[in-house]
């Protein structure tokens, strides 16, 4: 018994560290897309749609005899996650990474986490747990390193303002993916896919969001490479493949571990970007990151407390269809 538990236990933390890794190789990608004059929308919405045609199989399999009454409750708010959580999130990122760092870009996104809970409060008008009031101070104090206020290094202002789009993103992917669906993880999560990316394709048609397409060839780690190789590794590994690995993990794992193992994302976001692009964060912006990861970390310790206060010192084990993430769990962002 405890030995299958272990390998249980075992199995979702390889695959929810291989999902995290996936999910880390897309800011690289992308930001050699961009570099090669291929404009954000045009990689965003690439991705998404790919990763929707993708999936489509198995959201059309997981939807079988759910077509009904289901479809038509879950739809509008699946839709609205398209647009809020994938759409919003990933446009974000991407315009973000384009002007800044991409380790510094994934944490301003992560910043989602802390703005959750200050809208909860906002709602339910009750304080936060001591130890969130801690992990939201230390998150700020962080980003003001990772943005270096004093001037040695700091970001582009117009990329600050795309990563703080991308953690609204993230924000709204907790909520409305927190909340239970009769619809399965993979159908939900394919359906936003879908609907990110018709709202892309849309704002591209109207000249709101520039389409363009770039270099046929792109620069990655020092070598030439054709542009759908870039492309490939978006939809097939950062999306597609993240996405099911994620969902493996959290169903071995339990949301609440799965989250913080989530977080990983941003090591592995910033591994790639030194390997592959030659980027490194300064010192100053590492200790930041530090600074900034630990109060998200201490955020979650409080809210884990709270909830479990809330019920009564029982031990929580949410299912991870209750915190599907665009990614279909709540772990990550959706970089």
């Amino acid at each position: 018994m405890v030995e299958a538990m272990r390998r249980h236990v075992g199995l979702g933390l390889v695959a929810m560290l291989a999902s995290c890794a996936a999910f880390g190789t897309s800011g690289p990608f992308a930001k050699a897309l961009m570099t090669a004059d291929w404009s954000p929308g045009a990689v965003v919405l690439i991705r998404i749609a790919g990763a929707a045609l993708v999936l489509a199989p198995f959201t059309l399999w997981s939807m079988r005899g759910r077509w009904g009454g289901a479809m038509r409750r879950e739809l509008p708010r699946a839709a609205f996650y398209g647009t809020l959580a994938v759409a919003a999130a990933q446009l974000g990122y991407f315009q973000a990474v384009s002007r800044m760092p991409v380790g510094v870009a994934l944490l301003i996104e992560y910043l989602g986490i802390i703005l959750v809970v200050l809208w909860v409060w906002a709602l339910t008008r009750r304080m936060p747990h001591r130890l969130t009031g801690v992990g939201i101070v230390l998150a700020l104090a962080g980003l003001a390193l990772v943005l270096d206020v004093t001037g040695q290094s700091t970001p582009s202002l117009v990329g600050v303002l795309w990563g703080l789009l991308a953690a609204v993103g993230l924000a709204g992917h907790y909520v409305l993916a927190g909340r239970p669906t009769t619809l399965p993880a993979v159908a939900f999560a394919g359906f936003g896919l879908t609907s990110g990316a018709v709202v892309l394709a849309a704002a591209g048609v109207v000249g709101v969001l520039p389409m363009e397409a770039g270099s046929s060839t792109v620069v990655i780690a020092g070598a030439s490479a054709p542009a759908w190789v870039a492309f490939a590794e978006l939809v097939l590994v950062a999306a597609a493949l993240a996405y099911v690995l994620g969902i493996l993990g959290a169903r071995h794992l339990g949301s609440t571990l799965a989250s913080f193992v989530g977080l990983t994302e941003v090591i592995f976001a910033v591994a790639f970007a030194w390997v592959l692009l030659g980027e490194l964060p300064g010192p100053i912006q590492i200790v930041g990151g530090l600074v900034l990861l630990s109060g998200v970390v201490a955020v979650r310790l409080g809210e884990r407390d709270e909830a479990r206060a809330a019920a009564g010192g029982e031990q929580l084990d949410e299912a991870p269809d209750e915190l599907a993430r665009p990614d279909f769990e709540v772990h990550s962002p959706v970089a």
